[in-house]
């Protein structure tokens, strides 16, 4: 039968009755299960093969599927006669928390009941046995009553309360599978109930998987690990494997061996180097070259190059913690999307409420996502400290950013675009008029408002403001900026790529009403300070010349500027 590409299934007996293009990843099974470990959390970038897999468990161990074993016949964990033995001789308990993505706490916990409510409708059979008891009986039937309305202390006690039904019913113990673990928490960093959300979760992890002895196993998958501090503090039984981990390095994404085979087999064999300029880049553990199998199985299906990955879910967490950052991340960012790495510490104990103002987990975060891939490792002795030299993983990612960045202006007001066009035409007065509409109608956008100031606010948009600059004006000018000494000055250069367009120079000043006595004078100083440090002499050096070269200081004071 011809095999088939099909876009996002990710149920495995769907994938193998329907005879849809897989890439078999069973060894995972084996390796999962030979660890013996008890509890174990996996954490991998979206969209790589987390749910899939896990829904492979389930049809591998699940009594739900027992002589189901066609499933995975000429797959790798069938040629294995004790495997053979294993399908379909547990049961299981699987539960994902990746829609679980309401903005505020209450609604949270009414997702979570429901879905506990709907896990035990799905178990009513379980009051017909005798090894129930009459009150446990009712108490499963409450719970399904309970449906959304359902109480802290049962839904945090209730998937413990299960396994120990299933486990006297079926008198073996339980697996338990939770996907996308860290979805809630992520939606409550974003939307700002953090602190009110981890307690409820944390008692539900520790009843779950901690002080329950009718779970034979347990695995949970997620984009990033939690801090131990803020949700495992209990669970002492807890096997981490990260993206720097070389366990199942090999199991979640597709390797480039995997890869060339496909694209031999689809008829791509002439793109292998620009897939792997699109789609590469990803580091598991010690395997290098692994892809993200999103975009390899749209490419398949389209060949056609785009931002597949990247723009399959919210990328609003990343988006807010680079808009709302504080300079120095904007300054990174600026290097990072045109080609430079930058230099941190990595954390992979994400601590969601350090990201406002912890550099280092905001590229910690990054790192887990599947945005930045480590170029180097380098330890520094006098420190005692691992360093990580990051860069943008790959050719989609850096597409990704750019279209995030060019949406920043546009999502609020048309005026950024009429600013853009008097930019480039030298329209000083309606410059003016545009910029201060659009710094008047943006500046809390970047700002988180947690610590507020007359220097970080200004500091915040015009670094945002340059970003902009870069995205929008990337086919036209090669955009550099020195940005030394804070905001007293940071200036920006526009080269152009072509002979007909000026080149640009930008100087952006703070008024200081101890030097200056109006904006105008900050102006002036700004554009004193372009000509005493020869900001021209660079491009003057390449062949433009001085008349093609504009000069315009920005003063700025509270959410008023003035251009000259």
């Amino acid at each position: 039968m011809k095999e088939t590409v099909s876009i996002g299934i990710q149920d495995f007996e769907k994938i193998r009755n329907r005879h849809c293009f897989y890439i078999d990843k069973t060894n995972f099974i084996k390796e999962w299960w030979d660890s013996k470990d008890d509890v174990t959390l996996i954490t991998r970038p979206r969209r790589f093969g987390k749910t899939l897999n896990m829904s492979m468990l389930e049809c591998f161990f699940s009594n739900r599927y027992e002589k189901r074993g066609d499933l995975f016949e000429g797959l790798s964990v069938w040629e294995d006669e004790e495997y053979r033995m294993l399908q379909g001789t547990y049961p299981v308990i699987s539960l994902t928390f990746a829609n679980v993505k309401e903005t505020n706490i209450t609604d949270v916990k009414k997702r979570i009941s429901q879905m506990i409510a709907d896990l035990y409708t799905k178990h009513l059979f379980l009051v017909s046995s005798e090894h129930i008891e009459e009150i446990e009986k009712e108490y499963i039937h409450n719970v399904v009553r309970y449906q959304s309305q359902m109480p802290d202390d049962i839904a945090t006690m209730a998937i413990h309360k299960l396994t120990d039904f299933l486990s006297r019913y079926y008198n073996k113990k339980v697996i338990i599978l939770l996907d996308e673990y860290d979805t809630p928490m992520q939606e409550a960093y974003i939307n700002g109930f953090w602190d009110e959300l981890i307690p409820f979760i944390r008692t539900m992890f520790n009843t779950t998987f901690k002080t329950n002895p009718y779970a034979e196993r347990a695995i949970m998958t997620g984009i990033t690990r939690v801090s131990k501090e803020s949700i495992f503090s209990d669970l002492n039984n807890l096997k981490v494997v990260t993206t720097t981990s070389d366990e199942y390095a090999d199991s979640f994404g597709f390797t480039e061996e995997e890869v060339f085979a496909a694209l031999d087999r689809f008829g791509f064999s002439e793109e292998k180097e620009d897939v792997k300029h699109w789609y590469d880049g990803f580091t598991f553990g010690d395997k290098t070259d692994i892809y993200n199998p999103w975009s390899i199985i749209n490419y398949l299906d389209t060949g056609k190059f785009q931002t597949y990955w990247a723009n399959t879910s919210s990328n609003s967490l990343v988006g807010k913690l680079i808009r709302e950052g504080s300079p120095d991340v904007k300054k990174t960012m600026e290097d990072l999307l045109v080609g430079k790495s930058t230099i941190s510490e990595i954390d992979e104990q994400i601590v969601f409420n350090q990201l406002d103002r912890n550099q280092s987990a905001i590229w910690s975060l990054f790192l887990a996502s599947g945005y930045l891939r480590v170029e180097n490792i380098i330890f520094n002795k006098r420190k005692n400290k691992y360093f990580y030299e990051l860069v943008l993983t790959n050719n989609e990612v850096l597409f990704m950013f750019q279209n995030m960045i060019d949406g920043w202006f546009l999502d609020y007001t048309e005026d950024y675009n009429e600013f853009i066009k008097a930019l480039l035409q030298g329209n000083k007065k309606v410059m003016n008029i545009y910029m201060n509409r659009v710094a008047l109608r943006t500046f809390s956008f970047f700002d988180t408002g947690n610590h507020p100031s007359a220097f970080s606010e200004p500091e915040r948009f015009y670094h945002g403001f340059v970003l902009g600059l870069m995205v929008d004006l990337q086919d036209r000018y090669v955009i550099n900026s020195n940005r030394e000494s804070g905001f007293g000055r940071y200036d920006v250069l526009l080269e152009p790529l072509n002979n007909t367009d000026n080149a640009i120079i930008l100087e952006f000043k703070v008024h200081d009403a101890d030097e200056e006595d109006t904006l105008a004078d900050t102006v002036d100083a700004a554009l004193a300070q372009i000509e005493e440090k020869q900001y021209a002499q660079a491009i003057i050096a390449k062949g433009i010349p001085e008349e093609r070269i504009r000069k315009y200081g920005f003063a700025f004071e509270g959410k008023t500027v003035l251009i000259g």
